[in-house]
């Protein structure tokens, strides 16, 4: 049976890019979770006035990729320690989210951040949030499957590939054939 997870860590065209082609995921939505205006769009979320995040939601199986796994590639995937902000990217629809879509879901979550703390992984605190998973808004659909159509833009160039080669490098054997 599929589950949803739905992570937010900066610009969401780098989680989905590095998401969507992981065994076990069957789809990745690029959006919007965490704030107060209903249907929000790009512009209104990026002016930091609604309180979303951008985010990713990730429909997965949990027999072939667990909800955990998922959760230590997120970290290993963006800054969980800068408040607000990934790259050049600033304000808090930019910052480091969970939202748990279930009770098991949370404590996994709270697990894997006292995991990495104790374990001192980032040589600064991680901030990411664990926050409730209230309506998730798709983006626009220019937004989604964005760095495939578009991979020679200089955003995508500059902080997407570095992601994707570093997935394809260290984490192949999880990667769709």
């Amino acid at each position: 049976m599929t589950q949803l997870a739905t992570l937010a860590g900066g610009c969401f065209w780098c989680l989905e890019a590095v998401f969507q082609d992981l065994r076990g995921v069957d789809r990745v939505i690029s959006g919007y979770i965490g704030g107060k205006v209903p249907n929000p769009s790009y512009e209104a979320v990026c002016s930091g006035r609604t309180g979303h995040a951008e985010a990713i939601q990730i429909s997965f199986d949990p027999t072939i990729i667990s909800y955990q796994d998922l959760v230590e590639l997120f970290f290993a995937f963006h800054d969980p320690t800068t408040l607000n902000r990934q790259g050049p990217d600033a304000g808090t629809q930019y910052r480091s989210a969970i939202f748990p879509h279930s009770a098991e879901q949370r404590a996994t979550a709270q697990r894997v951040i006292h995991e990495l703390s104790v374990a001192g992984v980032f040589p600064d605190p991680i901030v990411t949030t664990i926050e409730t998973a209230d309506r998730f808004y798709p983006g626009e659909f220019y937004h989604q499957d964005y760095y495939n159509r578009n991979p020679s833009q200089p955003y995508c160039a500059a902080m997407i590939g570095p992601k994707v080669a570093k997935l394809r490098q260290k984490y192949s054997s999880l990667l769709k054939s």
